[in-house]
């Protein structure tokens, strides 16, 4: 009888330390799966608590001890599904508003949870995991696969998720969805072409090898920090976007970004320091300002950078403190 057989019958029983230890090799997996589907951390860990809840409350149903991580997933999966059917979809300005004039003031912030949060690598699953696994993985929780994600159905984004990600048999997901075995392949069709259509690829994109990544980063870090905006503008692609949430506006292009920079971001006497961590899978940073006659340095967003090559292709500054908790970056920097 293997471990996971007896911790099943035991916790089936009644034990709650043996449901606790069950459930614990699961518990990273199942949030990286709601936050794909929800587009939400703070939602993920809402829904895992309620999956593991009703777990607990209905273990004696599970027939089939050596299934528990598929029943697990059926759970975290409807109880997504329900979410989806009252909740906004999430994504970012770029896909709700056009582009904005950098030399205007910008708008009020959006309170309403309608932008994408971003997703701490530490969090992700199996951390010891292999580096190829690891990028695989990665590349399934980029903001350019969560944002493809929005745009499909709650149940195409179930399908496409259970069957090309987690890669269950399409019977197993129909039985999950009560659906039959041809409209849970017809839905997968239809999301694999809507997200060909948003250009987000199977394969792995580009990645410079890590050393040379580190010293564009590093590079990127000084000029931030120098307030160099040519250098900074040199390291963007020709079509590179900047975007703001929750400041509705986002902006295209490096003439439009170098005036940003300009007007917004560098005045004299304001000083940034950049605090490297890992989001979605891409190069991040703590995003710390300092105003004239400040004693410190204030956490102010979370910088994330969608790398294409050796160019910067995406800046997403999230500037909402409260949704990046979960990166552990100190409020303040002396």
């Amino acid at each position: 009888m293997s471990t996971q057989t007896v911790l099943v019958l035991a916790a089936q029983a009644g034990n709650q330390k043996a449901f606790e230890a069950l459930v614990g090799a699961y518990r990273r997996e199942l949030l990286v799966h709601c936050y794909r589907m929800l587009g939400s951390l703070s939602d993920a860990e809402d829904l895992v608590q309620e999956t593991l809840l009703q777990a607990w409350e209905k273990r004696a149903t599970l027939t089939s001890p050596e299934s528990y991580r598929a029943w697990l997933y059926r759970i975290a999966t409807n109880r997504c599904l329900n979410r989806l059917t009252r909740a906004p979809r999430r994504f970012l300005p770029s896909e709700t508003h056009p582009p904005s004039d950098p030399s205007s003031p910008a708008p009020p912030r959006l309170r309403e949870p309608i932008w994408l949060e971003p997703f701490p690598d530490d969090l992700l699953a199996d951390p010891g995991a292999n580096p190829e696994d690891r990028a695989e993985r990665s590349e399934r929780i980029t903001l350019a696969f969560l944002m493809a994600l929005q745009h499909l159905t709650p149940v195409q984004r179930a399908i496409l998720l259970l069957r090309e990600v987690l890669e269950w048999q399409a019977s197993e997901v129909a039985e999950w969805l009560h659906l039959s075995v041809p409209a849970v392949n017809s839905a997968l069709q239809r999301a694999r072409r809507a997200l060909r259509q948003r250009n987000v690829r199977d394969e792995a994109q580009m990645v410079l090898p890590r050393p040379q990544l580190q010293e564009l980063l590093d590079r990127y870090v000084a000029l931030w920090e120098q307030a160099d905006i040519p250098g900074l503008v040199a390291l963007l692609r020709e079509d590179a976007w900047f975007t703001m949430p929750p400041l509705p506006v986002w902006y295209q292009g490096r003439a439009a970004i170098a005036t940003l920079f300009q007007t917004s971001l560098f005045p004299p006497g304001r000083q940034w320091h950049l605090l490297p961590t890992c989001a979605n899978g891409s190069p991040a940073f703590g995003l710390y300002r300092r105003e004239a006659g400040a004693d410190d340095s204030q956490l102010v967003g979370l910088l994330v950078l969608g790398m294409e090559g050796e160019q910067i292709g995406s800046l997403v500054a999230f500037l909402d403190v409260a949704s990046f908790t979960s990166f552990g970056l100190p409020p303040t920097f002396v």
